[in-house]
C-alpha cells in the first residue's frame, strides 16, 4: 500500500481531524478505552485523512467501526495484505473505506486511514482497546493516553516501511486544531485513596460511600497537546486476587475464546532487605543522540536529558557495591565506552569514570543502539558476577523489533532494566527489553527525577527477588487448566505479575469454588497464598481478560515481519483473528458500499498534524549558531531530535508558512536534527569553539549547583568521605576549625568525615534520600568496619557542629 506525503495544514486548510473523545473505564489493574475520533471535511473536494498515533503497546485493539450519518458501520479484523488491498480497491469504485492498522516496526505506533471523505460529510471513528496498568514504585497505578509521538531513528532499510515515515505536518503543542475531552470511571475493591494527573482534572467524585467508585475528567477545552497521565492510589493492593470469565457461547468450549479464561494478579508486599552479597557486572547504556540535549519536561528551567543522565550515572557510581565490575557506553549513530571490557570497581577506576562522565555531551548523532548492545552481549561473562544492564534512552527507533529481538536472544545471561525518558519514548522498545530479560521497566516524564528511578531498579538489582514462582489449582472434577502466559522465573519488589490461563472440559452446574495457590521463595524461604473464586464465573460482553490474554500470547510470539518466524506468524495470525485482537499482521477494514460517487482523479491527501515538543531557543546552547529568525523557525517547526533518517525526503516547502526567506542561511542535515540551521561557515566554526564554554557550564550546572550531589561526589568508592577543604567547604566551615572538633582525636580522620557527611545529608537533602540510600549504607557499613565503638561518640559531635538531631540509629547504634 503507498502511503502518500501529506500537505502542511496552516490556517488556509482545514484540518479534517476536530476532536477525540475518550471515555476511561478502570477497574482495578485494568483499564477500558473508547476513543472517537470526530472528522468534518470543510474542503470542496474529497479527501483521505491520515492520522498516525501513538498507543502504549500494552493495549489490546479489539474493535473499530464508522457513525456516517447515523449508520454505524463495524469493521472486520483480517489479513492486513488482504485488507489494504480492499481498502484501495474500495476507494477506487468510489466507496468509503476506513483502515486500522498497528506498525510494522513497533507495536506502540498506529495509522487511521479515512477515505473519501466527501464535502460537508461527518464521520466519528472509533476504536475500543483493554490494557493492563503499569503499576508505578509508590504503588500507584499508571494509565498514559500518548499524545507526543516522536520521529523514530531507523535501525533498518526495511523500517523504512514504518507509517512513521509518512510526512505528518509537524504543529507546536498551542497550535494543535483538535481538542480531547476525557472522562474516566474507576472502580476497586481495595477503595480508591485519591487520582492525580499532570493535566487539569474536574474534583473528583466519589460515587459510593466507601469510595470504591468514583468519577473525574479532564477540564473542558483540553487541547491535546501532552501525554495524558492518571495516576490512582488505592487503599490496599498487595491481595493476590483472581478474576475468570465466560467465554464465547457460539465458539468452541475447548477454543482460545470458547473455553473460559482466568487472570492472577500478584502483587507480593516484599520486604526491603540489605543489599545482596552477590556481586554482578553492571553496564551503564547511555543514549548521547542530539535528542538527549532536550529539556526533561515542557516546565520552565527544567533540566537538559543529558544533564539528568550524568547526575545519575555519578549517583550509580556511588552506589555501586566494592568487588563489583562495570562500564558505561555511550551511543549515538556510533558509540564510545569507557574501558575496553568491564572493569573491578575500586576507587581508581571509579574515580576515572567520575571523570569521564563530567565530559559526557549529546554528541553522537543518531540513536543506534544494536551495535552498542552487541557489543556488550559478545563480551566474555565474568564468573560469580551477573550481568545486569542499564538503558537510559529517549527510546526514538523505528525498527524497535531488531533491539528486541537481540535483548532477548541473550535473555538467558543478563538482565535488562530499561527506562524511557521524556514524552514520546517509545513504550514498545522501553517494556519490552526489559520484559523479555526479566528486568524492569521505568518511564521518566514531566517532573520525575531520572535519578530517583534509576537508583530505585539499583535496588532491585543489589536485592533479593521473588522467584521460583508457581501456581496450583485446585479445581471442580472435569475441569483442568491451560496456561496461556509464558514462565516468570522472578519478580522484584515493587512489581506485579499477572498470569493468564484457561479452563477447559466441564463447567460444574451448581456454584462452587475453585482455588489457585501461588507459591514462591524468598531468600530461601517458601511461602504461598491461596485465593478461592466462584465458579461457574460471570459472563463479561467485552471479554476483557480474553483480550488480554491474547494480546499477552501475541506480545510473547510478535517480533515484526522480519524478526517473527513463519510458524509463530501464523499462530500469531490466529491468535489475532479468532479473538479480535489487532496485530502486526492483520489491519481493521471498514467499507461504506452506500456511497457510489466514483472518484474524479486521486483523493487529496491530508495527514492529521501531531504535536511535538516546543523547541525553543532557551534549551539551545548559544553555541550550536541558531541565531537567524529563519533558523529558529525551523526549529520551532522541527520535532526535538528529529532525526534526519526517519524524516526522509523532507522538502523545504512544506515549511514555507514558518520561515521567511533569507539568503545568507544553508540547511544542512543532522543525523539526528531533521534540520540544522547554520547562517555561514565562519558562524559554524565560532558555534564549534563555544561548544567548550558551553560544555564547561553544563558541567557546572550537573555538579556545581546541586550541593547534595557534589557532596556525593566526594565520596570514595568504598564509602568513605576524606576530610579535606572540598569537604568542609561544603559543610560550611573551615577544615581547622572541624578537624578541632573532632572527638576521637586521634582515630581515623575518615571516619569523623564520613559521619559529618550522613548527618548533613540526613539534614539537607531529606527530600532526595532515595537517591542516596545505597551509598549511605555503605557508608555505615565502612563505619562499623572503621569506627566501631566511636560511632556514638562521633554521631553526638557531629549533631553538635552541625546544629542537626541526627538519630543515632540512622548509623546501626
Amino acid at each position: 500500500m503507498e502511503h502518500h506525503c501529506g500537505l502542511i495544514t496552516d490556517s488556509k486548510k482545514p484540518v479534517p481531524l476536530k476532536s477525540i473523545s475518550v471515555t476511561l473505564s478502570i477497574n482495578d489493574f485494568v483499564a477500558a478505552v473508547a476513543a472517537t475520533l470526530n472528522y468534518e471535511n470543510e474542503e470542496n473536494i474529497p479527501l483521505e485523512a491520515v492520522f498516525v498515533f501513538p498507543m502504549d503497546e500494552d493495549s489490546a485493539v479489539y474493535s473499530f467501526e464508522a457513525l456516517v450519518d447515523g449508520k454505524k458501520i463495524v469493521a472486520e479484523l483480517q489479513d492486513k495484505m488482504k485488507a489494504h488491498r480492499e481498502y484501495e480497491d474500495a476507494l477506487s469504485q468510489g466507496h468509503q473505506a476506513y483502515l486500522l492498522e498497528e506498525d510494522d516496526y513497533s507495536r506502540d505506533v498506529f495509522s487511521c486511514n479515512v477515505g473519501n471523505l466527501q464535502p460537508g460529510a461527518k464521520v466519528a471513528i472509533t476504536l475500543r482497546y483493554v490494557q493492563e496498568l503499569l503499576l508505578e514504585r509508590d504503588g500507584a497505578l499508571r494509565y498514559v493516553l500518548p499524545a507526543i509521538l516522536n520521529p523514530r531513528y531507523q535501525l533498518t532499510e526495511q523500517s523504512g516501511k514504518s507509517c512513521l515515515n509518512i510526512q505528518s505536518p509537524i504543529v507546536p503543542l498551542k497550535d494543535l486544531p483538535y481538542t480531547l475531552s476525557m472522562i474516566a470511571t474507576i472502580t476497586s475493591q481495595h477503595g480508591i485513596e485519591r487520582v492525580q494527573s499532570n493535566c487539569s482534572l474536574s474534583t473528583v467524585q466519589y460515587l459510593t460511600d466507601d469510595k470504591t467508585s468514583a468519577q473525574v475528567s479532564l477540564t473542558e477545552g483540553h487541547k491535546f497537546d501532552r501525554d495524558v497521565e492518571l495516576l490512582i492510589y488505592y487503599s490496599k493492593v498487595h491481595s493476590p486476587s483472581i478474576a475468570v470469565e465466560m467465554g464465547m457461547l457460539d465458539m468452541k468450549p475447548d477454543s482460545f475464546m470458547g473455553a473460559p479464561c482466568a487472570m492472577v494478579s500478584f502483587y507480593p508486599d516484599i520486604p526491603e532487605v540489605e543489599a545482596s552479597k552477590v556481586c554482578g557486572e553492571f553496564v551503564f547504556l547511555v543514549d548521547r543522540s542530539g535528542s538527549m540535549e532536550c529539556p526533561m519536561s515542557t516546565e520552565k528551567n527544567s533540566q537538559l536529558r543529558i544533564e539528568a543522565a550524568k547526575e545519575t550515572l555519578l549517583l550509580l557510581l556511588k552506589s555501586l557495591p566494592m568487588g563489583c565490575y562495570f562500564n558505561i557506553y555511550g551511543f549515538g549513530s556510533s558509540y564510545e565506552k569507557f574501558f575496553p571490557e568491564s572493569v573491578k570497581y575500586t576507587q581508581e577506576t571509579m574515580e576515572d569514570a567520575v571523570e569521564r562522565v563530567k565530559d559526557l555531551q549529546a554528541d553522537l548523532g543518531g540513536t543506534e543502539i544494536l551495535t552498542p548492545l552487541c557489543n556488550i552481549y559478545k563480551a566474555p561473562s565474568i564468573p560469580g558476577h551477573p550481568l545486569q544492564l542499564f538503558v537510559f534512552t529517549d527510546g526514538e527507533v523505528s525498527d524497535t523489533f531488531s533491539v528486541i529481538r537481540q535483548v532477548q536472544l541473550n535473555s538467558k545471561k543478563h538482565r535488562c532494566f530499561s527506562f524511557g525518558i521524556g514524552q514520546g519514548a517509545s513504550t514498545s522498545l522501553i517494556k519490552n527489553i526489559a520484559r523479555v530479560s526479566g528486568g524492569t521497566a521505568e518511564f521518566i516524564t514531566g517532573k520525575d527525577r531520572m535519578q530517583t528511578k534509576a537508583l530505585g531498579s539499583l535496588k532491585y538489582a543489589l536485592q533479593c527477588a521473588v522467584d521460583n514462582i508457581s501456581l496450583s489449582w485446585n479445581l471442580p472434577p472435569d475441569l483442568s487448566i491451560k496456561m496461556v502466559s509464558p514462565e516468570h522465573p522472578a519478580i522484584f519488589r515493587g512489581q506485579r505479575l499477572i498470569i493468564y490461563a484457561q479452563l477447559t472440559g466441564l463447567m460444574p452446574q451448581v456454584e462452587s469454588t475453585g482455588t489457585v495457590c501461588i507459591k514462591h521463595t524468598l531468600q530461601g524461604k517458601s511461602l504461598e497464598n491461596r485465593v478461592t473464586f466462584s465458579l461457574p464465573p460471570k459472563a463479561n460482553a467485552n471479554f476483557t481478560i480474553h483480550r488480554l490474554a491474547a494480546k499477552s500470547l501475541i506480545q510473547s510470539k510478535c517480533m515484526g515481519f522480519d524478526e517473527t518466524s513463519k510458524e509463530e506468524r501464523e499462530d500469531v495470525m490466529n491468535i489475532s483473528l479468532q479473538s479480535g485482537v489487532l496485530s502486526s499482521f492483520t489491519a481493521f477494514i471498514a467499507i461504506n458500499k452506500e456511497l457510489n460517487k466514483p472518484v474524479q482523479g486521486p483523493l487529496a491527501h491530508r495527514v492529521i498534524p501531531r504535536p511535538v515538543m516546543d523547541l525553543t531557543m532557551s534549551w539551545i546552547p548559544q553555541s550550536t549558531g541558531y541565531r537567524s529568525p529563519r533558523a529558529r523557525r525551523i526549529l520551532c517547526a522541527s520535532p526535538c531530535g528529529a532525526s534526519q533518517r526517519a524524516m526522509p525526503k523532507i522538502k523545504l516547502c512544506a515549511y514555507d508558512a514558518c520561515m521567511e526567506e533569507s539568503d545568507d542561511l544553508s540547511i544542512v542535515g543532522s543525523e539526528d536534527f531533521g534540520m540544522t540551521a547554520v547562517a555561514t561557515i565562519e558562524e559554524k566554526k565560532k558555534a564549534d569553539s563555544s561548544t567548550k564554554k558551553s560544555n564547561l557550564q553544563s558541567e557546572r550546572k550537573a555538579f556545581g549547583e546541586n550541593v547534595v550531589v557534589q557532596l556525593i561526589s566526594l565520596q570514595k568508592a568504598n564509602g568513605s568521605w576524606k576530610l579535606d577543604e572540598d569537604l568542609t567547604k561544603l559543610l560550611g566551615s573551615k577544615l581547622k576549625d572541624i578537624k578541632a572538633e573532632n572527638p576521637a582525636k586521634h582515630g581515623d580522620l575518615s571516619a569523623w568525615a564520613t559521619v559529618l557527611a550522613v548527618v548533613w545529608l540526613h539534614s539537607n537533602g531529606k527530600d532526595l534520600k532515595c537517591e542516596w540510600e545505597l551509598l549511605e549504607r555503605k557508608a555505615v557499613a565502612w563505619l562499623h568496619d572503621h569506627a566501631g565503638s566511636f560511632i556514638p561518640m562521633l554521631v553526638q559531635a557531629a549533631n553538635s557542629l552541625l546544629k542537626s538531631s541526627v538519630n543515632p540509629a540512622v548509623f546501626g547504634v
